[in-house]
């Protein structure tokens, strides 16, 4: 991914990307898709479908945005508070961090950070939700050792075929899984083949409809998962930290996984765009409303001045020789 300001280029950023069946077998590549990296939120439709199992019947709304990394916008906060309501909870049996929205229009209108704007509310909600309904201890579901955090472990390795994974802490401070990024691109090719998942199948089916339904739960205004669901048919796109975005292409059969090096989130959604347009996932119908992330602008005062631009071509994996 290439920086252009003013017609120099001024930075580069460096990156990754695996394209892999729900078999494992990588398709297509870019980079090192055996780079190991943690899953950061991009696995949050896998938690959120272990939580969701826990719970029973939720509406979609709700299931969305304990999917989503949301903006903090008033929409998302409501949201995350009536899933509270749902066990007569509230926010202070979250035990994610205080946070501002991601929003800047929201954040200009909050005040102070609070648990409940923190990106990560919706899945902690649906989390402590999850272990009043099943009868576990909610003020521990963050540690690795409960019995909800055990569960997600083992959908993690039912959904990457893989035998084990690195155990990290996550930024909002539940565990957080690292593996090749081949097997982000497995996963999420999993995700759209829940069957895969076995008893956890129908949760998970449940977790990738909501995100199709309601993508502005999933994200929010000038958020790249948001905008490629909004506007396109069928994909399942979550974006998360320090560079990380992830598609599933039903179509296809296919899972796609993207890593900037440095974590510049405003290379990672381009780039993502750029590999799903390669693969044929995206049409050029679905491009016009997708501009500014297919080419993010460089700013000089208040005119464009530059480009964020992909320059890569995937090579064929082994599947595809």
């Amino acid at each position: 991914m290439r920086v252009f300001r003013s017609g120099l280029e001024e930075s580069v950023h460096r990156g990754h990307v695996a394209v892999c069946d729900s078999e494992g077998r990588l398709v297509a590549f870019v980079g090192d898709p055996a780079r190991v990296v943690f899953a950061r939120s991009c696995m949050k439709p896998v938690q959120a479908a272990v939580s969701l199992q826990a719970i029973g019947e939720l509406d979609d709304e709700l299931i969305a945005v304990m999917c989503g990394s949301h903006n903090g916008e008033p929409v998302h906060v409501g949201m995350v508070r009536r899933l509270l309501r749902t066990a007569d909870m509230g926010v202070s049996a979250l035990r994610n961090p205080p946070g501002w929205p991601l929003d800047p229009r929201s954040m200009a209108q909050a005040g102070r950070p609070r648990r409940v704007r923190h990106n990560c509310s919706g899945k902690h909600a649906g989390m402590v939700v999850a272990c009043e309904r099943a009868g576990w201890e909610q003020g521990t579901y963050p540690e690795p050792g409960h019995p909800l955090q055990r569960r997600v472990h083992r959908a993690v390795l039912r959904g990457t075929g893989l035998h084990q994974v690195e155990v990290g802490v996550d930024g909002c401070g539940v565990p957080v899984h690292g593996m090749p990024l081949a097997a982000m691109a497995t996963l999420f090719a999993r995700l759209i083949r829940p069957e895969v998942f076995g008893n956890l199948a129908g949760s998970v089916a449940g977790c990738t409809n909501a995100m199709r339904a309601h993508p502005y739960l999933v994200g929010g205004r000038n958020r790249t998962d948001t905008a490629i669901m909004q506007g396109s048919t069928g994909l399942v796109v979550k974006s998360g930290a320090e560079g990380l975005a992830c598609a599933g292409i039903p179509d296809a059969g296919l899972g796609v996984a993207v890593k900037i090096e440095d974590g510049g989130e405003r290379a990672s959604g381009t780039a993502l765009i750029h590999a799903m347009s390669s693969l044929g996932a995206l049409s050029s119908s679905d491009l016009p409303g997708l501009d500014r992330f297919v080419r993010r602008p460089v700013k000089g005062g208040d005119r464009e001045v530059g480009v964020v631009e992909p320059r890569f071509r995937l090579r064929k994996g082994d599947r595809g020789r």
